[in-house]
């Protein structure tokens, strides 16, 4: 089946890299993306956002952070039991155990942002939340971030740069301000020509029947501008 819009519609989707959920739901979203084809044409975009903007530079230990956080280690534990359930039916080796820091995630957007330039965030989102949900590596590292970007074909040098070019963090930073200051509460929230579609990792086909339903609205819309004559 051939594609339905010649132009791609703009798909965005905010996540956070420390966000188990926003794992599960890329899990979800490739699969809804699998059922849809070359029916619907998708540029797609990962944008960013801050669980945890106060988070130190350098991050936090992680059993002492989940355990303030949520009142109890084994509060913490309880909740890393249940992702850990939910992501091994998407066929997900969630990990938690081998985790040490919380980190703060601005550096690991910026990899992403730099990777946006390349056509690689697909690549380099995918294996930041591996690196940090399977492997437990700390994402906030800037050597660790270095050798994902290099991994996933980018520059390492010119990764290196951008982790610590302050305007960079300053402007990745006030992009996920924006999607805050914009209403977007919960993360993943799957955006269509900047339309909010929905929030949370749903089951692949609701997603794929949402996304046929938005491309359908927007194809309307904008069949419908262009029939409107010049005033």
């Amino acid at each position: 089946m051939s594609t339905t819009n010649s132009v791609p519609y703009s798909l965005d989707i905010v996540s956070d890299t420390i966000c188990p959920w926003c794992y599960i739901g890329k899990r979800r979203l490739d699969a809804a993306l699998d059922l849809i084809g070359d029916e619907i044409a998708f540029d797609i975009r990962w944008r960013p956002f801050e669980l945890n903007p106060d988070m130190p530079r350098e991050g936090l230990e992680r059993r002492a952070y989940r355990s303030r956080k949520f009142g109890s280690w084994e509060e913490s534990l309880a909740l890393d039991a249940q992702v850990k359930a939910a992501g091994a039916v998407d066929g997900l080796d969630f990990h938690h155990e081998r985790m040490a820091m919380t980190p703060n995630t601005l550096a690991s957007h910026v990899l992403i942002r730099l990777a946006g330039e390349g056509d690689r965030q697909g690549a380099v989102v995918e294996s930041l939340f591996q690196a940090y949900f399977t492997d437990g590596r700390d994402i906030g590292d800037t050597d660790v971030l270095a050798e994902i970007g290099a991994g996933c074909g980018l520059d390492r040098a010119q990764v290196i740069a951008a982790l610590n070019d302050e305007r960079l963090r300053s402007e990745t930073g006030s992009e996920a301000r924006g999607f805050a200051q914009a209403g977007v509460r919960g993360v993943p929230t799957v955006m269509l020509n900047r339309h909010i579609l929905f929030s949370g990792a749903q089951a692949p086909e609701l997603i794929a029947a949402g996304l046929r339903r938005a491309a359908a609205h927007e194809s309307v819309v904008a069949a419908g501008a262009k029939a409107v004559p010049n005033a």
